[in-house]
């Protein structure tokens, strides 16, 4: 399945834009500015989450939450089947609050997931491996839930009784023992799949980064850290013994929430944040080139890349389209220019991006 037709309505600076006639490869081609960025931000809204940029709701409307704004998009089967319709919008009446529909009817957003497995790699993102634990365990989840949609549902009921917990540590009041017993059990029972689903990707990304042997992209190698406890059982029993220091500190201090990406440069054996900045960028290529051997074959494959290709040499761009057509996905790309994009133009979808407006290439 593929997205082939695309609506944007009031959302960024786009006041009305259609997309329709899509290929494999679409690309947006405009200066910085005209709202190329913008169109692949609409589609990561086609997943649960916050999409790329993780912007607050009422900024993505068109004079910056002045109204609503609509997200579309027609899922087409490869055989000719049903397509299927989605859709995410916020209405000016309630601006902080995210509608999704499927079919015309009204769904969750993670219900989006089951359908479409989406990721993105950004400029901003060039950073990843200098940012905080946090960025990169966001990062993780995301690539797991590109594989494995219950992912999300995991980790909002985790992170809703970790912030129960955390408020009743925080009391001056100790805390009921049984309102910290159920709590635990169910930090035990989601944490515990979290932790399996994470080092399942990890797991396999390693191995697909060690078949792939690409010359033009050095190959990272990846761990999680720091190794606690993840069974069931393991867990739920470290959070009963840490309730005095978790007291002390006014939150939890163990459980997959304090989990993070250590990634090394393996020809090197340095960590990645002291590799140099195109190492660090080639690395995350290497990343997402390796998952998109492992995404979900029941699910349309969607992935945006943001200038991706503008500073790597004509080499590394070659081997980065060979991958990308091996791989399967519906791919879109930006850039400000078509030069960089000449190798797979026959092949792809054009648009030309200024003021809000596309004109097809």
């Amino acid at each position: 399945m593929a997205l082939d037709r695309i609506s944007l309505h009031d959302f960024r600076n786009h006041p009305a834009t259609e997309l329709e006639g899509t290929a494999r490869f679409n690309l947006l081609v405009g200066a910085n500015g005209a709202g190329k960025t913008n169109v692949l931000e609409a589609l990561s809204l086609l997943a649960p989450g916050r999409g790329l940029r993780r912007a607050k709701l009422p900024e993505m409307a068109r004079g910056a939450g002045a109204g609503g704004f609509s997200v579309g998009a027609r899922l087409s089967p490869q055989d000719g089947g049903e397509p299927i319709q989605l859709g995410t919008m916020i209405d000016p009446a309630q601006p902080t609050r995210r509608r999704v529909r499927i079919n015309r009817a009204d769904a969750s957003a993670l219900a989006l997931a089951e359908w479409l497995s989406v990721r993105w790699l950004t400029p901003s993102m060039d950073g990843l491996f200098m940012d905080s634990a946090g960025a990169r365990r966001r990062f993780v989840d995301r690539l797991v839930l590109a594989i494995a949609p219950q992912h999300a549902t995991l980790s909002n009921r985790y992170e809703a009784a970790l912030r129960d917990r955390n408020r009743l540590l925080s009391d001056e009041v100790a805390p009921d023992p049984r309102w910290l017993d159920a709590l635990e059990a169910q930090l035990a029972e989601h944490g515990a799949q979290i932790a399996a689903n994470r080092r399942t990707l990890v797991d396999q990304l390693n191995a697909a980064l060690l078949a792939a042997d690409d010359a033009h992209f050095p190959r990272p190698a990846l761990a999680l850290e720091p190794v606690g406890p993840e069974e069931r059982e393991a867990l739920a029993a470290a959070l009963c013994d840490g309730r005095p220091q978790d007291r002390r500190a006014g939150r939890t201090l163990t459980g997959p929430h304090r989990t993070e990406l250590a990634v090394t440069l393996a020809d090197k054996r340095v960590p990645a944040a002291q590799a140099s900045t195109g190492e660090q960028k080639a690395m995350l290529i290497a990343i997402m080139l390796a998952h998109g051997t492992l995404a979900a074959k029941d699910r349309a494959g969607i992935l945006l890349l943001d200038e991706v290709a503008a500073h790597l040499d004509p080499d590394r761009r070659v081997a980065l389209f060979d991958r990308l057509a091996a791989n399967g996905e519906q791919v879109w790309m930006t850039g400000t220019e078509r030069a960089p994009f000449e190798a797979i133009l026959p092949h792809a979808a054009l648009w030309d991006v200024a003021g809000g407006t596309l004109q097809r290439g």
